[in-house]
């Protein structure tokens, strides 16, 4: 039976557990190309400290995913799950195995679980918000978060800018909290 889009498989495990290895292993035995589904892999110029598989340890199977990107360039989930399945289309419609090599638990759970269907990003509101960061600072925008939605204020840093502007942005777009979108899915 040729592979399809469908059939994706995961390696997954601990740093430095050999997974890239592994999946190389398993593309050479069932005819499979790997697809990278590390965070920081995909960023060029960030080789030291992540273990991005060299040329030699690619044993000639092709890689997806490596160094597709600039480092000022934010590369998000949703980023990654539409060119994973991308490339995992490709793969199998030339009738190979596509193989992902694991690294970034929020890259695999939003490929195989779905992201949140909140709103895509605004970019009026997220200009207004990151105005707001630097002339008020984020500790008012974070006081701000526990008013409106306090369960996820309790889950993050009262320093993690992305998470703090992406929260009051979807409660700016939907009204809701971001904890209650993720309740809903």
């Amino acid at each position: 039976m040729e592979p399809d889009a469908r059939d994706i498989v995961i390696v997954l495990g601990p740093t430095a557990a050999g997974k890239s290895r592994v999946a190389v292993d398993l593309a050479l035995r069932f005819g499979g190309e790997v697809i990278n589904g590390d965070s920081i892999q995909v960023y060029r110029g960030f080789d030291i400290g992540t273990d991005k598989p060299t040329p030699e340890s690619r044993r000639g199977v092709r890689h997806h995913l490596i160094d597709i990107v600039e480092p000022e360039v934010q590369f998000t989930a949703a980023d990654f799950v539409r060119e994973a399945l991308g490339a995992a289309r490709d793969i199998a419609s030339r009738g190979r195995l596509p193989l992902i090599a694991g690294g970034t638990g929020l890259y695999i759970k939003a490929l195989v679980d779905g992201l949140f269907p909140g709103p895509g990003r605004d970019p009026a509101i997220r200009a207004s918000l990151e105005a707001a960061a630097r002339e008020e600072g984020l500790d008012v925008l974070f006081r701000r978060l526990e008013a409106v939605d306090p369960e996820y204020a309790l889950k993050i840093r009262s320093r993690d800018r992305i998470r703090i502007i992406r929260a009051l942005e979807v409660h700016a777009a939907t009204g809701l909290p971001l904890s209650e979108h993720f309740r809903r899915t």
